[in-house]
């Protein structure tokens, strides 16, 4: 297993980076945002050091198959078939 970091994608919205990095690590693919906005003081900043979506080398053609797919429907999923319980 390789320890090597690679960035998957750039943003100039962290809110974009993290909403990917959930969806990674809700398909079990660890990632990681890398930025500085001084803490949301100068978002601006993200246009000349844009937010980094990190993800491990191994795992890089997997996270992009991810988050190029297709967003499904409630219809796709069987969780919604099931009446509450």
């Amino acid at each position: 297993m390789s320890d090597d970091i690679v960035v998957l994608r750039t943003y100039t919205n962290e809110l974009e980076a993290q909403l990917d990095a959930a969806v990674l690590e809700a398909h079990g693919v660890p990632a990681r945002v890398s930025g500085d906005t001084a803490g949301g003081a100068y978002p601006g900043m993200a246009l000349i050091m844009p937010t980094r979506l990190l993800v491990r080398a191994e795992d890089a053609a997997l996270a992009a198959e991810i988050l190029d797919a297709p967003a499904g429907t409630p219809e796709d999923d069987e969780a919604f078939d099931e009446p509450p319980a």
